[in-house]
């Protein structure tokens, strides 16, 4: 039996400290939007709540809570209620919440307790009042801490120096995609609240490790399918930029590595079978291809495509030389060119150059000037 605590208001600790969250919402809600470390066990499913819904609106409260009654029968109930008292077992210093931390947050509790024999805590306004908080943080973050972009070439290495500075936030890593047009994973992106929530809680981790420094890498407003917070674009259009210098031939090795063999590898933690793996894996990648069809020009592209659909073949049988040159090619014939004109319209905001280690030494001192 976990020991008796409070119910709670939302606050930030909660969400530094990746506290355990319970959340009791239907799946459809969930979906839409969570938290990093909640788990979704929901009291009712999605159809029990949309027919809950319904009688709600008819017949008012009473009604809807008879007909959410009626869907537990002994064995959901106690189906439902093992799944959240081994959680809260598991999880003894975590805390439940429905969407606003009302009725169901308060109708799991009672079962947990009277069916289960476990005292766990709520969160007060639930879902809601935690997104609000959020929000709230990130327009205070926003208004008082400083802001710095890590811009460069395709290739140069930005998402591995984010990963190695202490006050960066990996805005393609929340996201799940590496932000161009061959950017996106073998799985899923988040849902846009998903993302958000988490990319303001890494904000918060950073702030509350003692930085007053961030630094994202220079993106887009959108990053595949997920854009940025509302509250963060003005900030991206005004930071100093600090560009990362990467030669050639390392740029060549890190787009390889990123763009075909990481890519092939989360295929084939998809797919066990390897020629489905593969199968896979091209076709992601030759659509990729035909989506910057355009841009290529047609004649560039169709090359570009006997390219790929060569160095797929080789790669099949354990070469990645012809890879290597078309990625070489969609460098300088795509990349390069798009990255060119965007650095020279941030020109006057660019505060620094350097290579890998110079900017890991100044940009995690938060040494940058904004001005």
């Amino acid at each position: 039996m976990c020991a008796e605590r409070a119910d709670i208001e939302p606050n930030r600790q909660l969400f530094i400290d990746d506290v355990p969250l319970l959340d009791v919402r239907a799946p459809v809600e969930f979906a839409r939007g969570a938290f990093p470390t909640s788990v979704n066990r929901p009291i009712m499913t999605d159809a029990e709540r949309h027919q809950v819904g319904i009688r709600y609106k008819q017949a008012g409260q009473e009604a809807a809570i008879a007909l959410g009654q009626s869907f537990y029968t002994p064995a959901v109930k106690a189906e439902r209620v093992a799944g959240w008292k081994a959680f809260a077992q598991a999880h003894p210093q975590g805390y439940l919440y429905c969407f606003r931390g009302g009725l169901r947050s308060r109708l799991t509790q009672q079962l947990l307790r009277e069916e289960g024999g476990v005292d766990y805590p709520l969160i007060r306004g639930g879902y809601k009042a935690m997104r609000q908080l959020l929000l709230q943080e990130l327009e205070r973050m926003v208004a008082e801490l400083d802001f710095v972009l890590v811009g460069g070439l395709t290739g140069s290495g930005k998402t591995d120096l984010i990963r190695t500075l202490p006050n960066a936030v990996d805005l393609e890593g929340l996201a799940h995609h590496r932000g161009s047009s061959f950017g996106r994973h073998a799985t899923e992106q988040p849902a846009q609240t998903s993302y958000e929530n988490a990319l303001i809680i890494a904000m918060l981790k950073v702030e509350a490790a003692g930085h007053r420094t961030i630094v994202f890498e220079d993106e887009g407003h959108y990053i595949g399918r997920c854009s940025l917070p509302q509250a963060l674009k003005p900030v991206m259009d005004r930071a100093p930029v600090a560009i990362l210098e990467t030669d050639d031939a390392r740029r060549l090795e890190i787009a390889t590595r990123d763009y075909v063999h990481q890519l092939l590898e989360e295929y084939r933690r998809l797919h066990p079978d390897e020629s489905q793996a593969f199968a896979a894996f091209s076709q992601h990648l030759l659509e990729a291809l035909d989506r910057v069809k355009k841009r290529l020009g047609g004649a560039r592209h169709q090359v570009m495509r006997q390219q790929m659909e060569a160095a797929l073949s080789a790669l099949c049988g354990g070469d990645d030389g012809p890879f290597r040159q078309l990625i070489a090619d969609m460098l300088q014939h795509y990349y390069d060119p798009m990255y060119h004109y965007q650095i020279e319209r941030k020109q006057a905001r660019v505060r620094l150059r350097g290579d890998f280690d110079q900017l890991v030494e100044t940009l995690g001192a938060g040494q940058i000037s904004s001005t």
